[in-house]
């Protein structure tokens, strides 16, 4: 009965969360940006804290020092990515005619074979799904930014959301002390060792993905750029920032870098090979050098599960969904590994009880 109570009062807490998730996602998203943010700077904060600066003086520091660096960025590069976006807004109904006269020629039938066959049944197929693609891109595309910044406040994302994050790097170590007191004392070892094998695993995983992310998205960035790829900042910046969930930014950089370069520079094959070689050498880097490195398979996210998750959350929450994914792939990931270690464990698996 004892293990039936425990177990009710889990679900029951689950669903009362979930519940407060899906009715307070559409304010809740500078309180969990910024407790993201504290929770990514606390590391550096206890370092200077060891080191004998205050606690107050130190997270001052710090969040000053993000929000410049963060201003920095979003001065000098976001002028760039929007100028490069409606020039891609503006040329991808000519892009997509160029790819179907490309298709459509009838010396390029290894194309057309890749792409479904020969036949003019095909051909119409794909001038049909072409023009309903220039009619949602010219139609949809424009109007992105506009319901963007409808769907996400910016003034509680760069008002709220350093207050949050500096108010909970000043007081994480009470924070988390008060949870951990909350704990029955009886469960409180078997918790903590949970807790610290989930912030292993959601430490190892931001930190090191988002150092990835940053890296290959300078590569991408420089690479295309210096290419001659039209809209390589914007190509780099978008497939670094995808990285972030395993292969959709590496196959990003890959299908649209070789969709430009084949309306920029077909018939010149030397340039479209040298586009998909710097993708290609990316993706190398990505998959044996930097994510072994920075991100380790020791995490314990498997890429199926973290996809689903992202895709899931974001789905059901919108973008608090997707900040939120994470932590709760990774949470999911311990507490299941956790319910199979007592399960292995037990009499009813093992066959020694009555």
């Amino acid at each position: 009965m004892r293990v039936e109570r425990h177990v009710m009062f889990w679900i029951a807490a689950f669903v009362v969360f979930v519940g407060l998730l899906w009715l307070l996602h559409h304010v809740l998203l500078p309180f969990v940006a910024g407790a993201a943010l504290a929770y990514m700077l606390d590391p550096l904060a206890s370092r200077l804290t060891k080191r004998g600066m205050n606690r107050l003086v130190a997270a001052l520091i710090i969040l000053a020092g993000f929000v410049i660096l963060f201003a920095g960025v979003i001065v000098l590069v976001a002028p760039v990515l929007v100028e490069q976006l409606g020039a891609l807004v503006d040329k991808v109904p000519g892009y997509l005619q160029q790819l179907q006269s490309l298709i459509s020629n009838s010396g390029n039938s290894w194309l057309k074979s890749i792409v479904g066959g020969t036949t003019a049944g095909n051909e119409k197929s794909v001038a049909a799904l072409t023009n309903k693609a220039i009619e949602y891109l010219s139609g949809v595309l424009p109007t992105l930014w506009t319901k963007g910044a409808a769907l996400i406040s910016v003034f509680s994302l760069l008002v709220i959301t350093p207050v949050v994050a500096f108010y909970l790097l000043l007081d994480w170590d009470s924070v988390v002390a008060s949870f951990d007191d909350l704990i029955p004392i009886r469960q409180r070892e078997t918790v903590r060792s949970l807790v610290r094998e989930i912030d292993r695993a959601l430490s190892g995983y931001l930190r090191g993905q988002l150092t990835v992310c940053v890296v290959l998205g300078v590569y991408y960035t420089i690479g295309l750029t210096l290419a001659g790829l039209n809209f390589g900042i914007l190509i780099g910046a978008v497939s670094g920032f995808l990285t972030f969930v395993p292969y959709v930014g590496s196959l990003t950089a890959l299908v649209v870098s070789l969709c430009v370069a084949l309306a920029q520079f077909y018939p010149e094959w030397t340039h479209i090979l040298i586009i998909v070689g710097i993708v290609l050498v990316g993706q190398f880097l990505e998959g044996n050098v930097l994510s072994p490195k920075l991100v380790g398979e020791s995490v314990g996210l498997h890429p199926v599960w973290l996809i689903f998750a992202l895709l899931a959350c974001g789905y059901l929450f919108g973008f608090v969904g997707l900040l939120l994914a994470v932590p709760l792939a990774a949470a999911a990931g311990v507490l299941t590994r956790f319910a199979l270690r007592r399960y292995r464990a037990s009499p009813f698996y093992t066959g020694t009880g009555p």
